[in-house]
């Protein structure tokens, strides 16, 4: 009953954030670093935890913003701030690649069952690289999160898409995608995702159900 009521509290705060963030924010393309001045907004959901990200660009290179996440099997949250930075970036006619370095800070709360409750530092650091084009996507990233007394674990992932027609501007844009997830310290620790992504003017949908029966749900609002 505590995990329940822990996780019903935490996604009535996701909620209530993303309404006002779709209410009052400026949501631009659904990257670690946006243009100068730009914020933006991503709620994530997956087999392994809930997120929330908004941030804000002050430069091309540079983004930070508050981070919500709860890992459900693991009965733990994170509240951080988020700092992306943009290393390189390849621009070339026809398609772009991208390398980016995130790390966050903050505190971690957690009341497992029979254990008493118990909030500390928290914080991560981790890579994202992406190439795509208008028919192809494939991207890599990886992360060490470290909670102190409640857990530390590495993650890795593999995201990989195919489009299977080329529309215009304007039209509903669709993607097959898959992503392969690895967490070492984790009993179930490969988790495979096929989804679909759709996207059109100012709206982006990631839909899926992953090898563990779970629901992927991922929505972007940006104009």
């Amino acid at each position: 009953m505590k995990e329940l009521t822990f996780y019903n509290k935490n996604m009535k705060c996701i909620i209530l954030i993303t309404i006002l963030c779709l209410t009052y924010f400026k949501v631009t393309e659904a990257r670690p670093v946006s243009y100068p001045g730009g914020i933006t907004l991503m709620l994530m959901n997956d087999s392994m935890k809930n997120s929330l990200h908004a941030h804000y660009s002050p430069s091309a290179q540079t983004s930070f913003g508050y981070k919500f996440e709860y890992w459900r099997n693991n009965e733990f949250s994170l509240n951080m701030i988020q700092m992306n930075n943009l290393i390189k970036r390849w621009n070339k006619p026809e398609s772009q690649a991208n390398f980016y370095i995130k790390s966050g800070i903050g505190s971690a709360y957690s009341d497992k069952g029979h254990f008493e409750s118990k909030n500390n530092f928290a914080g991560f650091i981790g890579i994202s690289a992406d190439w795509e084009d208008q028919r192809y996507f494939i991207q890599y990233g990886n992360r060490y999160t470290n909670a102190v007394e409640i857990d530390n674990f590495y993650t890795q992932f593999v995201h990989i898409g195919i489009t299977p027609y080329i529309g215009d501007y304007g039209d509903i844009h669709t993607w097959l995608m898959i992503k392969v997830n690895h967490t070492p310290e984790f009993k179930r620790n490969i988790v495979v995702t096929p989804h679909l992504r759709f996207f059109k003017n100012v709206h982006l949908l990631e839909v899926g159900a992953d090898t563990r029966g779970k629901i992927m749900f991922n929505y972007v609002y940006r104009y």
